[in-house]
């Protein structure tokens, strides 16, 4: 008697924090996102008319085959920035109008054989900034309608023979900053619509003659960043819509380059290599001329004469001897 009692929504501010169930779905949604840091399991309960789904930086570690029960037109899933080792092979197969999935940025070192064996209209596919030492062929036996896969920041070493060559529809692959040493000479076997390889950040030294001869719609081409310290000669003839070539900071002291594409210059970055500022560069710079990026970094090691000069201007002038 006489007590007084605080207010009613401070009682409520009082309650724990953990009786609270972070991210509820909400009924008659099409789109579901939850960044909430403390989530760790999948949200039940999402409507069955869900189209895409965002669960992103939390502390999500573990999927159960059914996580997407009850989704049927789900078209995206983006899991990127979780905690996720392993995922069910089953996961996909309650989802087959899925378009993309995202899964950048968490800890899977393999993927179960079959898990797109049901995804036959997936179009993107990102699994960067994973754990990733081997690729395996399966995954993308049942994938025609890929255009975009993104395999960056990973610890491939090798791309296995053939391994794209049921992606026929894909348009852009980024291998960039992997640890691969070499590329097969069929490592892109099959990829006839390819138009964007990044294979920045890698240790490639060497490259094989016919390496981008299975890829000829190429515009854009990232080798920078590699160990590269001879070109084959011709290696980028197939080559004939190429836009954009980046073979910046390699060990490159000769060039080789695609044919002149017409209506428009090739965007060409040779910065940070020794090169030898002799007549075959200088009379290829001219008779190509691409429009050089970075062109203060883009220096003669050598012949004495042209040491620490810039190889554009190099070029402009010419010569004497050559």
């Amino acid at each position: 008697p006489g007590r007084i009692l605080p207010p009613l929504p401070l009682l409520l501010a009082l309650l724990p924090l953990g009786l609270a169930v972070p991210c509820s779905p909400q009924p008659n949604v099409t789109r579901f996102v939850c960044t909430e840091p403390t989530l760790s399991t999948f949200p039940a309960g999402l409507p069955p008319t869900t189209l895409a789904v965002s669960v992103e930086f939390t502390a999500l570690a573990v999927l159960l085959p059914t996580a997407l029960a009850g989704l049927p037109q789900l078209q995206e899933l983006h899991l990127s920035s979780n905690r996720l080792a392993t995922l069910p092979e089953a996961l996909l197969r309650p989802v087959p109008t899925l378009r993309v999935l995202d899964l950048t940025d968490n800890l899977l070192a393999d993927l179960p054989t079959g898990i797109f064996a049901g995804t036959g209209d997936l179009q993107h596919l990102v699994l960067r900034g994973n754990r990733l030492q081997e690729l395996q062929p399966a995954w993308f036996r049942h994938l025609p309608q890929l255009q975009w896969l993104d395999l960056a920041a990973n610890a491939l070493v090798e791309v296995p023979p053939e391994v794209f060559r049921p992606l026929r529809s894909l348009r852009s692959l980024d291998l960039s900053h992997n640890r691969l040493a070499s590329l097969a000479p069929d490592a892109l076997a099959g990829l006839r619509a390819l138009e964007r390889l990044d294979l920045e950040g890698n240790r490639l030294g060497t490259l094989p003659p016919a390496a981008f001869a299975p890829a000829p719609a190429l515009r854009l081409l990232f080798l920078q960043d590699n160990e590269l310290r001879e070109l084959p000669a011709g290696i980028f003839v197939p080559l004939r819509h190429l836009r954009v070539l980046d073979l910046a900071r390699n060990q490159l002291r000769t060039l080789e380059l695609p044919p002149r594409p017409p209506g428009s210059a090739l965007d060409l970055d040779i910065s940070g290599n020794p090169w030898v500022c002799e007549c075959p560069l200088l009379a290829l710079l001219r008779r190509a001329a691409p429009r050089l990026t970075a062109t203060r970094d883009t220096l003669c090691a050598s012949p004495a004469p042209h040491q620490g000069r810039e190889v554009a201007a190099v070029s402009r002038v010419g010569d004497a001897g050559c």
